[in-house]
């Protein structure tokens, strides 16, 4: 069966995380993405640590296409593709393809059917719109570090990248909705996602908090005023040897039945949400006391089969040998040739239908004569002359 985005044709001219992140996500649903890059040096995450490692984990399920887009030639072949392309993707400084004849304006007088999608640090308009950003930036701005922490320590960065792969999920969304609409207008348009607003777009309850409280203030791992609701340490002591436990009001029984501590229920320190709130330091270190003596996977076990939420804090090396996400395919190996096997994580979109088939991230170019042979009608002999010539 084919797969759900089997037939549309995306153009990823990005680099570095969010447009590679949604390019190929767009790529495990079945589009034909195909990654232009320069032919020195292709996308710069290509260089980063001089292993490649970084750009592996973005750039699954895509064709390496070299074009010099500072020659004529190359630009001629590129708009031979676009005519016959579905999406482009793009995160170049402002104005950058503009100058190079290449905007939006241009292109969608060569395809109007073509979805020309733009991610920038802080979008195309509006006073910021001139400014670069990065990860750190986005979260900066969008509100993110200022609600992560302690409350004695200064904002802290979030190494989930929410500023990044945040985009990019938001611009696949952007996308399709795109070409959702496309079907009954048969016209394409500009669609655009910043970093900064992906990032406030997920701190909406901290937001909620503010018109209620004020600018909250940074509770480290407490969430909300639950309890128990943090990080408890566990046996043998180690760095991660942590467990969070979730437990709301109406969990608390089964809370006080897993610690062996049944008369806690109906103790008047601890027999409100309220109470439990206010008298937190004790409750926690009953808690703390209790999960010291056990693994963070036994804690984990123990509340979860009794219906309390509990998760272990797996570290990295932990999340790739987990055995229910190699169960549903999340961990996995491929083999790259300029390194060989390496782990990277699969789809995390299950489609009954349509379940994601992965390929290996392309290398620099790899497909640069196919795809001139098949979208532009070039000869392989044209192909090795443009090489010599750096066209490709």
């Amino acid at each position: 069966m084919s797969q759900a985005l089997a037939g549309l044709r995306v153009i990823d001219m990005t680099h570095n995380q969010a447009g590679p992140a949604c390019a190929q996500m767009m790529g495990f649903l079945g589009a034909d993405v195909i990654k232009l890059e320069e032919p020195k040096g292709g996308d710069i995450a290509r260089a980063q640590n001089n292993d490649e490692l970084f750009f592996l984990q973005f750039n699954a399920n895509k064709r390496s296409l070299t074009l010099n887009l500072k020659t004529d030639e190359a630009k001629a072949h590129f708009r031979k593709i676009i005519a016959q392309s579905d999406v482009l993707i793009e995160n170049f400084g402002p104005g950058a393809l503009d100058r190079m004849g290449l905007g939006w304006t241009e292109l969608q007088k060569i395809n109007p059917r073509l979805i020309y999608a733009t991610i920038k640090g802080f979008g195309t308009y509006g006073p910021h719109a001139h400014m670069k950003s990065f990860e750190p930036i986005a979260q900066a701005m969008g509100g993110a570090m200022c609600i992560t922490g302690y409350a004695d320590g200064p904002p802290t960065f979030n190494w989930p990248s929410i500023g990044d792969s945040a985009t990019g999920m938001h611009m696949a969304i952007a996308i399709l909705a795109a070409v959702n609409q496309r079907h009954a207008t048969g016209r394409g348009q500009h669609v655009e996602v910043s970093m900064q607003e992906s990032v406030l777009n997920l701190i909406r309850i901290s937001l909620r908090e503010h018109q209620r409280n004020g600018v909250p203030v940074r509770s480290g791992n407490q969430l909300g005023k639950t309890v128990p609701g943090t990080a408890y340490p566990c046996a043998p002591g180690g760095p991660n040897d942590w467990a969070y436990i979730y437990a709301p009001p109406q969990m608390w029984s089964a809370v006080c039945k897993v610690l062996g501590r049944p008369e806690l229920e109906q103790n008047p320190l601890f027999k409100t949400a309220n109470d439990r709130w206010t008298n937190r330091v004790a409750l926690d270190a009953i808690v703390g006391e209790w999960t010291s003596t056990r693994t963070k996977y036994e804690v984990m076990k123990l509340m979860g089969d009794a219906g309390v939420p509990a998760g272990a804090c797996q570290d990295t090396g932990e999340v790739l040998a987990d055995p229910h996400l190699k169960a549903r395919d999340m961990i996995i190996e491929m083999d790259y040739p300029a390194r060989g096997k390496f782990k990277t994580v699969g789809c995390p979109l299950k489609l009954s239908e349509s379940p994601a088939r992965l390929t290996r991230p392309p290398m620099l170019g790899e497909h640069t004569e196919s795809v001139l042979a098949e979208l532009c009608g070039v000869a392989p002999a044209d192909v090795q002359r443009m090489k010599q010539a750096g066209v490709v």
